[in-house]
């Protein structure tokens, strides 16, 4: 298998769940800024130029952080991320499913059609107009998760998962692209704090670390 990963939230989200699991992938890095994954090799194998992508031993090639988390997560990782049980593993599903909606998506809208706009408007359509009302969501939506981040010290209440994982790649995403959490959030600051303490949070950091010239 090969991982395919660049700079971004959603390549960090697998790149720390690799680190949460001891997952060995080969991996390679694809330069975004350039526009490497919209054109050649990359572009065939992912149509529509989205990194992270993991490549197949028979060539089928899966793109989507969560999807590729959770193939990894049930081949090679144990469940480590999603969940031990069926009921565990639909809660994972659950609460990744509200992150996405209520911060992931929204972020990357607000943030592509603002400070992301010189990038991103000669790739896909980009809303600048809505720019401030979009993070004004995803605000809305991280003071929603506030009640679960207080509920016990993860996400999933006793249990590290890959809710975890995407909510705090999109958290410090934001935190470096204008949309920082509000301080009055405290259970979001305490829970961002202890996974800021964890090894894969600083293991994730850096999308180059680990990458030689394969």
């Amino acid at each position: 298998m090969k991982l395919y990963q660049s700079v971004g939230p959603n390549p960090r989200v697998v790149l720390m769940y690799l680190a949460e699991t001891g997952v060995a992938v080969e991996r390679r890095f694809i330069d975004i800024m350039a526009g490497e994954n919209r054109e050649g090799e990359f572009r065939a194998k992912s149509p529509l130029g989205h990194t992270p992508l993991l490549e197949l031993d028979d060539g089928t090639c899966i793109a989507e952080s969560l999807a590729i988390c959770e193939y990894l997560d049930e081949t090679l990782g144990g469940h480590a991320m999603l969940g031990a049980t069926a009921e565990e593993r639909a809660r994972t599903r659950m609460l990744a499913r509200m992150i996405d909606q209520l911060v992931v998506v929204p972020m990357t809208a607000g943030f592509r059609g603002a400070e992301g706009l010189a990038m991103f408007q000669s790739r896909l359509l980009c809303l600048p107009d809505a720019a401030a009302d979009l993070k004004r969501l995803a605000a809305d939506g991280l003071a929603a998760l506030d009640r679960f981040a207080g509920a016990g010290p993860w996400v999933a209440g006793e249990r590290f998962s890959l809710a975890d994982i995407l909510l705090y790649s999109f958290v410090e995403f934001g935190a470096m692209v204008g949309q920082p959490p509000d301080p009055s959030l405290t259970n979001v600051a305490a829970w961002r704090g202890r996974v800021a303490e964890r090894p894969s949070a600083a293991a994730s950091a850096n999308p180059k670390q680990g990458i030689g010239d394969s």
